[in-house]
């Protein structure tokens, strides 16, 4: 329906159409008006008191459009300065686009020209072919206008409705993506805590059966199983805060940046991981990379930093981050096909996990074998 898609007037929009059917009326009524007082004066007044209740009729065109645009145009039949509020009706009308009535009342306007121009003193001697002509075209284009302008409120109505119904299907993938990670990250974490316990279980069973330990053995023990008690429960501190958190964010740490990246690198140095790091982000003057897309940097670098370790231990790990805020930021990740492995066992599903994460931020993922090189490559919008 039409009036779905009607704009609501403002109080500029209603003044600029106010001046705009002013100027109209004056227009049409000015090349008479001088002729009506000294030849007509009746006609005069019954001219200014019929176009004044055409104004008052104007202000009703959207409750009830088809009767204010007929009544409007009616009174031209007699009335100059009704021809602005008949305009105006008129296009006002042919914004709904709805033919039957835009026909019926182009119809009652260019009879009612007629009759203006046949029953008022002719000022200007042209021919009635003329002045017939001249309505015809100005009652054309007004409908038209009006048309044109329905047809374009629509489409951007549609338009809008699109975009808003395109983020609210956004905003419910996402937090579909983050209902799934936290099931994720629960699951890893109860497989953390059952490797914990585990632990705990196995050093306070030796304790149990072991009758030749010395003090220092048991001592130390007791340590060992004190240290597992204290993880598990950091573990056990980090599911709750999961479950509990609605953004599904870990509570017992901050999530980490882009201005974490060289603590991650100095410590994977100090694991005796093999980089070489080059970041042109720190380049750019008074830049701040988001939290959000740091974050997925930082989980890409980190990630790939595991895979090196576990496939390609005491290769040389190439590392590239480039980009700015127009173009987003381009990461690329070279490390030498390895021919032994570390033994670490792994599930094989982290770089699919990176390729989710960066395709939930707007961006892409590729990984592939470039002769004896393994090579990942991701791009991240800025605006993550």
């Amino acid at each position: 329906m039409a009036e779905t898609y009607q704009p609501a007037l403002t109080r500029w929009g209603q003044t600029w159409r106010l001046v705009l059917t002013l100027a109209i009326s004056a227009a049409v009524w000015a090349a008479y008006a001088k002729v009506q007082v000294e030849e007509m004066p009746l006609l005069f007044y019954l001219d200014l008191s019929v176009g004044f209740a055409a104004y008052v009729l104007m202000f009703f065109r959207r409750r009830w459009p088809l009767t204010i645009a007929l009544l409007t145009n009616i009174m031209v039949a007699v009335s100059g300065t009704a021809q602005g509020p008949a305009t105006l009706t008129s296009v006002s009308l042919a914004t709904r686009r709805r033919l039957v009535h835009v026909i019926l009342v182009a119809a009652v306007a260019l009879a009612a020209s007629t009759v203006f121009t046949e029953t008022q003193p002719n000022v200007n001697g042209d021919p009635a072919w003329i002045s017939f002509v001249a309505a015809v075209l100005a009652i054309a284009a007004s409908m038209g206008w009006g048309m044109f302008i329905g047809s374009r409120r629509e489409l951007l109505w549609t338009l809008r409705n699109r975009a808003e119904r395109a983020e609210a299907e956004q905003e419910l993938r996402i937090t579909q993506a983050r209902g799934n990670e936290r099931a994720r990250i629960a699951r890893e974490m109860h497989d953390v805590l059952a490797h914990r316990i585990s632990q705990i279980s196995l050093h306070a069973g030796a304790l149990s059966f072991r009758e030749d330990l010395t003090v220092e053995e048991v001592r130390s023990s007791a340590s060992v199983i004190r240290t597992k008690a204290h993880e598990a429960l950091t573990d056990l501190r980090g599911v709750l805060g999961v479950l509990r958190d609605g953004t599904g964010e870990l509570l017992d740490a901050p999530q980490p940046t882009y201005d974490d990246l060289p603590a991650l690198l100095d410590e994977a140095r100090s694991a005796g991981l093999n980089v070489a790091f080059e970041d042109h982000l720190r380049d750019l003057e008074q830049v701040v990379v988001p939290d959000a897309v740091g974050r997925t940097l930082y989980r890409i670098i980190q990630e790939s930093m595991t895979n090196a370790r576990k496939h390609a231990p005491g290769a040389l790990l190439t590392i590239q981050v480039t980009g700015s805020p127009d173009a987003g930021i381009d990461v690329e990740l070279r490390n030498p096909l390895g021919f032994r492995s570390s033994g670490t066992p792994g599930a094989g599903l982290g770089l699919v996990g990176l390729t989710e994460r960066a395709q939930l931020r707007g961006g892409h993922l590729h990984h592939r074998r470039d002769g004896s090189t393994f090579v990942v490559q991701a791009w991240i919008p800025w605006a993550a």
